[in-house]
């Protein structure tokens, strides 16, 4: 029996970091989205505070004549620590280099990975707790709760929810839900502006539920309108020494 509550984590359009707003592109992108979300029946919105999203969300909530709640722990993932390599400050969540994160101990376990001690000094177990906490305390809402290893659900129901988020907060939710490391799916997926990825529970001893993911970076949206994907969210693949802290070079994953 599932009980089949899903969970929809989209990611905004494509993003003006200048004015925390969308370029041209991401407000035609943030439309078509509208178009395929107005056909789900999602029983609550949820929003980051930040502009972006809360643009990307207008389109479908105008359409349905609704509104959103909005969730100050949706803001992006912004957990930091200084970098071993340069002595500046970066967001674990796009600013670390490969060969670098990979070298923590206990980063790919999602009990051990924040506690790595090359994050010492810095915000990331803060910000991996506030998302916890925020997770919790929202699905708690719809009876849903973990005990000891599993997740357990009070009532089978069937219905959607949707959060217009950001990548690194979106990633940080699924890791917990399914007991990823963050630092896994930050660095080795990527969900482009307006896309949509989807989490549903699955029941197989009553009222125990694991979470599975059903889609991730979707945008069917785009494509069945010939609408190209945004290029935000990926870095330049040779290192040219930009400074990737800048937004209006690395924001793109924000």
């Amino acid at each position: 029996m599932c009980s089949d509550l899903r969970i929809l984590l989209i990611r905004h359009a494509e993003p003006d970091y200048s004015v925390d707003s969308l370029t041209p592109k991401g407000r035609l992108e943030a439309e078509l989205l509208s178009r395929r979300l107005v056909r789900y029946d999602i029983r609550d919105f949820y929003v980051s505070p930040l502009g972006r999203a809360k643009d990307t969300a207008a389109y479908t909530l105008d359409k349905l004549s609704r509104k959103a709640e909005t969730l100050p722990w949706l803001r992006e993932f912004r957990g930091s620590y200084l970098d071993p390599e340069t002595g500046k400050r970066r967001i674990v969540a796009w600013d670390v280099k490969p060969r670098i994160w990979k070298s923590f101990p206990g980063v790919m376990d999602i009990d051990t990975w924040c506690d790595t001690p090359a994050f010492a000094g810095g915000d990331v177990r803060e910000v991996w707790k506030e998302t916890v906490d925020g997770t919790d305390a929202l699905l708690a809402r719809y009876g849903c709760f973990r005990d000891g290893p599993v997740w357990h659900m009070e009532q089978n129901g069937d219905f959607t929810i949707a959060l217009f988020c950001h990548f690194g907060i979106s990633m940080a939710i699924l890791g917990y839900l399914t007991g990823v490391s963050p630092m896994i799916l930050w660095h080795h997926t990527l969900c482009c502006p307006s896309s949509v990825s989807e989490v549903v529970t699955e029941e197989r001893i009553k009222n125990e539920v694991s979470f599975r993911v059903v889609k991730l970076g979707d945008l069917t949206h785009l494509e069945s309108a010939g609408e190209k994907q945004s290029t935000a969210g990926l870095f330049p693949e040779v290192y040219t020494g930009i400074d990737s802290t800048d937004p209006a070079v690395n924001g793109t994953l924000k």
